[in-house]
């Protein structure tokens, strides 16, 4: 095990240090119009969760916008209505990453790096910026590698043939799993990225793969729960709309999973796509499933959670 613990955290390191690297640069091609365009294309529900979707494909990280979210929020700049659309909106636009993942163009992550290396040095800060993006794109694929090449020796350990490879597997052990690293990790991204390895490389279930993402819905809630620790009422109404949206979605699909994973089988035969397409399945329809309900779950909230 201990063998395999060293490429498993480079790569790991180099997924997250190119998410970060990313994130950068394109914070930085959005500047301040990302504050901007939250609070004003948010007045409505449906607004605020095409917003919310947009900018969360734009940064390309939904914990991101969830805690400029809770921060606007909190600053009083947002009112608490507005955020429920937007946190439906980050679910959604999360996915845009995984299908990213998902198209394999890993022949493209070393000329990536390199290109966006070679222009760092310019003086153009928009040059900069789409070098910082590019690099770190590259990294996540180069990562995406070095975590693909433990698969096949990691199956044959204790831990995971307990765990996940029985049969009889309980999905609550993906489902806890996802959750855990998620939290650990504040990537979701990064645990899908590893489940859809795993799966490429045949030594997970479809079932297990999907109880996996579905956890890691879960686990994103950290993220909004710490960022609201010592805020208003609204910072945290804002945080337990993320937490009670993203249990009750795992909850409803949990008895779907062989359904959900027949469905995403007859659209694709890649093992990996399976797990970008039920990731992308699961939160469009929980996001629109909740999306008629906002301003009950907003009362509620401030019923819960009081000034």
């Amino acid at each position: 095990m201990a063998s395999l613990a060293l490429p498993l955290l480079a790569g790991l390191g180099l997924f997250l240090g190119g998410m970060y690297l990313m994130r950068l640069g394109l914070f930085a091609l959005a500047g301040d119009n990302l504050h901007r365009w939250l609070v004003r294309f948010t007045k409505t529900p449906t607004r605020g969760m095409i917003t919310g979707t947009l900018v969360t494909m734009l940064v390309q990280s939904s914990s991101a916008v969830s805690v400029v979210t809770i921060g606007l929020a909190n600053a009083r700049l947002l009112s608490f209505p507005q955020t429920i659309g937007i946190i439906l909106g980050t679910n959604i636009g999360t996915t845009f990453t995984t299908q990213l993942i998902a198209l394999n163009p890993q022949k493209l992550a070393l000329p990536m790096f390199i290109v966006g290396c070679s222009v760092l040095w310019m003086r153009s800060q928009v040059i900069k910026a789409i070098g910082m993006s590019l690099s770190g794109f590259g990294c996540v694929f180069l990562g995406i590698q070095m975590m693909q090449m433990v698969a096949e020796p990691l199956q044959h350990t204790s831990f995971f043939l307990s765990s996940l490879a029985k049969p009889d597997s309980s999905y609550f052990n993906g489902i806890f799993l996802g959750a855990m690293f998620t939290a650990l990790l504040h990537s979701s991204s990064a645990v899908t990225a590893m489940t859809m390895g795993f799966m490429n490389e045949n030594i997970l279930t479809l079932g297990m793969g999907i109880a996996i993402v579905l956890g890691s819905n879960v686990g994103t809630c950290v993220t909004a729960i710490m960022a609201a620790i010592g805020g208003n009422a609204e910072a945290k109404q804002v945080a337990w709309v993320h937490v009670v949206l993203n249990v009750a979605g795992v909850l409803l699909f949990l008895p779907f999973i062989h359904p959900l994973g027949a469905l995403v089988i007859w659209l694709t035969t890649d093992p990996a796509v399976q797990i970008a397409h039920a990731q992308t399945l699961f939160n469009v329809i929980c996001s629109l499933l909740a999306l008629p309900f906002a301003h009950w779950l907003a009362r509620a909230a401030q019923y819960c959670i009081r000034k």
